[in-house]
């Protein structure tokens, strides 16, 4: 077991790191290899990642001593997204979130992982959401994030566990799904709240993770973006409130190295603690 670990301590990350297809790979490859392992998170959530033809970027980047569960489903090039844990998984689940016609990524839906994290701060279950991307599709996006909820409160069916959800979502905080993720709205009956580690720890703060502030943005298919915060790490609420603390929240990937942006997403990184007064119970005083 790690110091962290031991500590009560993990680490999460979500990035997009933008398809090797795009934006001279051969250059950003080591600033997300070096970054990663300079972070080293204990869990990570990875959109746009490719696998097949003898290459898998996910284990590239990541190096030794990290398990992946992929989504299944994967583009005609090989784009996809996994989820990585640095300690063992257990128990793999995948919901399906083609919720209408008009969801037209392959690799739209969510995995949840048991995940064998020592005490004090597992096992938990880790949960990657991928939505939608379409401009206009927040109806889509609305019925995905009830889907995943509901998929999550039925692996739990009851079970205390710790829950961290992350991913790429492609909404910003004041969307109709974002605010169902956060509590702040029911959808089609239901209504879950997940603490967003990044409004935690920076209240107020923008934070975009897509942003023409990275020319690699304005470069692409998106090329009038304004900007917008649409990568998040959260962690479950109890009928108290959260059950891990949001101990830091920080962009990664969010700079240029040598002339070179690495994605055109920032990257999410939440430093998550198990609190030394768990909600739902007094403390002395």
């Amino acid at each position: 077991m790690d110091d962290a670990a031991r500590r009560g301590h993990l680490r999460v990350m979500t990035v997009n790191l933008l398809s090797p297809d795009h934006a001279d790979w051969p250059r950003r490859r080591p600033l997300l290899r070096d970054g990663l392992a300079r972070l080293r998170p204990d869990l990570v959530a990875l959109q746009e990642t490719v696998w097949g033809n003898g290459y898998d970027q996910a284990a590239d980047l990541l190096g030794d001593g990290y398990h992946i569960a992929r989504h299944s489903g994967r583009s005609a090039d090989g784009v996809g997204a996994v989820l990585a844990s640095r300690w063992p998984l257990g128990t793999v689940r995948e919901v399906d979130l083609h919720v209408t016609d008009r969801v037209t990524l392959p690799w739209a839906a969510a995995v949840a992982a048991e995940v064998a994290a020592p005490p004090p701060v597992g096992p938990l279950l880790f949960v990657h959401h991928k939505p939608t991307y379409e401009i206009g599709a927040a109806h889509e996006r609305e019925l995905q994030a009830v889907r995943c909820a509901r998929f999550v409160e039925a692996l739990l069916g009851g079970r205390d566990l710790h829950v961290v959800l992350a991913g790429d979502f492609d909404d910003p905080p004041d969307s109709a799904s974002v605010r169902f993720w956060t509590g702040l709205q029911s959808l089609d009956g239901t209504s879950v709240a997940y603490r967003d580690a990044w409004a935690a720890a920076h209240p107020g703060e923008p934070g975009h993770t897509f942003t023409p502030a990275n020319p690699l943005v304005p470069a692409g298919e998106m090329a009038l973006e304004l900007g917008r915060r649409i990568d998040y790490v959260m962690v479950r609420c109890g009928v108290h409130g959260p059950t891990l603390d949001v101990a830091g929240c920080a962009l990664a990937f969010d700079a240029p190295v040598g002339g070179v942006w690495p994605s055109d997403h920032f990257g999410v990184v939440a430093d998550l603690a198990v609190p030394a007064h768990p909600p739902g119970a007094w403390r002395q005083v």
